[in-house]
């Protein structure tokens, strides 16, 4: 099994644990990870997060494995049409 069919082959739920073990260095159970775990843990992270997941974080690795960081317009723009559930003016009140 060759890296990108792990990497498309992680659920949403593992990919999860991964990222918090990649971020804290312990598994959510509390477990230590080594050096060399958290090491590739957050190479497992990059990997899922070019070739997987949609992100809307303002920073996130690319399909050519280049850190993609957006502007605040962006993640403003992206912000206001996933999170607007309705809008009303003052008069409208």
């Amino acid at each position: 099994m060759n890296i990108d069919s792990i990497v498309k082959s992680l659920t949403p739920e593992v990919y999860e644990r991964l990222q918090y073990g990649a971020s804290t260095g312990k598994w959510p159970d509390g477990t230590p990870l080594s050096e060399a775990q958290r090491a590739q843990t957050v190479q497992l992270v990059m990997l899922y997060q070019a070739k997987v997941a949609k992100s809307n974080e303002q920073f996130t690795i690319n399909e050519r494995g280049e850190m993609v960081q957006k502007s605040k317009r962006e993640l403003q723009q992206e912000f206001k049409t996933q999170n607007e559930i309705a809008r009303f003016s003052e008069h409208d009140l």
